[in-house]
């Protein structure tokens, strides 16, 4: 169970998230009168987040799955075994795309459908893949950003060239 710290601090979160971009719909309304100040830091930190949601590989996968779905849905069941993983971590990794607003759920008695919410997150992964095609030798290579797998470019690169 959460804390009450933990829970205010989510408030919070969501209300500064809310100041800065329009579109979201605040948990809490602030007090007449106040404007929030959007500085290119917040703008930037809330942007670093934004990408931080997609930099999982397992995310990431889901939201191809769910692209590719034939129906457009997947139900969590098929998420787990088309990914080969335990039904906590998809579930965890599709809250965490749902809270983010990335996907939508149907329930349909005990099941539970997934949907990409936006289609927009296409065109994302789209030109994602394109740009990594373009730098993915400075992507592999590099200190910065640790690269989590030992597949070589060249591997990778075999990968994808067989299937285009």
């Amino acid at each position: 169970m959460r804390r009450r710290a933990d829970l205010a601090e989510t408030m919070e979160q969501t209300e500064y998230a809310a100041a800065l971009v329009p579109n979201l719909a605040p948990v809490a309304t602030p007090p007449q009168g106040d404007t929030a100040v959007i500085t290119p830091s917040d703008l930037a930190d809330l942007t670093a987040r934004f990408f931080r949601v997609l930099g999982d590989p397992t995310r990431l996968r889901l939201l191809s799955l769910l692209l590719d779905a034939p129906t457009g849905e997947c139900s969590v069941g098929e998420l787990v075994v088309a990914l080969d993983a335990p039904q906590s971590r998809v579930s965890t990794h599709l809250g965490c795309l749902r809270w983010c607003g990335l996907v939508h759920t149907r329930r349909e008695g005990k099941q539970v459908y997934y949907r990409v919410a936006d289609p927009r997150v296409r065109e994302l992964l789209v030109l994602g893949d394109a740009m990594l095609r373009a730098h993915a030798t400075s992507v592999a290579s590099c200190n910065v950003v640790s690269y989590r797998f030992q597949a070589s470019w060249e591997e990778w690169n075999d990968t994808c060239s067989a299937k285009h």
